[in-house]
């Protein structure tokens, strides 16, 4: 985070960008890998990860994919809205492990309400996307 954020208050985005790629690339697979191996037996996969944590990972990188078709840019609100679904994944994960009766509820607010926003987030995106740049009439 630190040297993403130096990067980019420095107008280095690309460096900020890559680093982000980059690091979470090297955590799914080189550390997973490594600590595969380290294990002798291998690794137990819990049935959350599969059925909880692995959409999640799936659904932002497609998230991502429209967001940087539109000329290689994320507006700060797009920014915003990755932190504030960051917070709430977060919320999950302690809600999950404190078995917190709240869990129930924060799981339906987010299939009802957060999921179809983000679709409607991402149909619009695309399409803005695809959509000809709109030239200046003189």
């Amino acid at each position: 985070i630190a040297t993403s954020l130096a990067a980019t208050l420095r107008g280095e985005r690309d460096i900020a960008a890559g680093n982000a790629v980059g690091s979470s690339i090297f955590n799914l697979l080189g550390i997973l890998g490594v600590a595969a191996l380290a294990s002798g037996t291998g690794l137990v996969v819990a049935p959350a990860i599969e059925n909880f944590d692995l959409p999640v990972m799936t659904a932002v990188a497609v998230a991502c994919l429209p967001l940087l078709a539109r000329g290689h840019r994320i507006p700060r609100w797009q920014g915003a809205a990755f932190i504030a679904y960051y917070a709430a994944y977060l919320l999950y994960l302690v809600l999950a492990e404190q078995e917190h009766a709240a869990l129930a509820r924060f799981s339906a607010v987010m299939l009802e309400f957060v999921v179809p926003l983000t679709a409607i987030t991402l149909i619009v995106t695309s399409l803005r996307a695809a959509r000809p740049a709109q030239t200046a009439v003189q």
